[in-house]
């Protein structure tokens, strides 16, 4: 039973018009339908105008953010950490080179849709000896997907995408992979740029409120504090069990 086609079959035969009629409406809806394509065409780039005007407007205070995070020790490892997706790429020795995180800054392209940069600057560390670490996305005219990064200077022994396995952070965070590839290895992957999770992740969802993320309670400290009130709901059971037993003494 082919549904469709009864229904144009008996919405056919119903029409009083001819099939000529048909074949007018036919084209009339096509020339409508290129009027509402033109529109969301010239919606789309007046849109595109309004971001990057908004672009602009938001730098000064990107700026500003930037200046006060610096203020706090570990602030980006703690998101990265914090970011349930990111920290699933991270290993032990990620965090530690992390911790010379000092300044995350992510700048879309001037015209918005042909790509964007991510730039990770970094303090004296015994990894590397780049001060920037940058992965840059471009899309082209037609459409194809690209990325390029900066190749890390990796001090002696430092190199941590050549290392087999990392040790688990926390044994009781949950991974993706009970060994997980280094994070740095992102820098030298540019096999499907048009599909990178982990730079879509950075760009809209960490840079625009990582003090979100900063913010995450530690799950071990809410679980001890959750374990403490049980502890209190139990000893207060227990006073008033003895409280009533002695009411019950007093009434003999």
């Amino acid at each position: 039973w082919d549904f469709d086609n009864a229904i144009k079959t008996s919405t056919s035969l119903d029409l009083p018009k001819g099939e000529k009629e048909q074949q007018e409406a036919i084209e009339h809806i096509d020339e409508v339908q290129n009027e509402i394509d033109r529109l969301n065409e010239q919606a789309s780039e007046e849109i595109l105008k309004v971001e990057q005007k908004y672009n602009k407007l938001r730098q000064p205070f990107f700026q500003k953010r930037s200046e006060l995070i610096a203020k706090i020790p570990n602030f980006w490892v703690t998101t990265f950490v914090n970011h349930p997706q990111v920290s699933a790429l991270l290993g032990e020795e990620d965090e530690e080179a992390l911790h010379y995180l000092t300044r995350v800054e992510v700048t879309e392209f001037e015209d918005i849709k042909s790509g964007y940069r991510i730039d990770f600057y970094f303090d004296e560390n015994p990894y590397f000896e780049n001060k920037v670490l940058s992965k840059e996305f471009h899309l082209n005219e037609s459409g194809d997907p690209s990325s390029k990064s900066t190749e890390i200077k990796w001090k002696s022994g430092k190199d941590l995408t050549k290392r087999s396995s990392q040790t688990q952070n926390k044994a009781g965070r949950k991974r993706q992979h009970e060994e997980p590839e280094s994070f740095f290895t992102w820098f030298t992957d540019h096999s499907d740029a048009g599909a990178d999770e982990l730079g879509e992740v950075i760009k809209d969802d960490l840079w625009p409120n990582p003090l979100q993320y900063y913010l995450v309670p530690d799950m071990d400290d809410e679980e001890g504090e959750g374990e403490e009130d049980d502890d209190d709901d139990e000893e207060e059971e227990g006073l008033e069990d003895f409280d009533e037993e002695g009411d019950e003494d007093e009434g003999r």
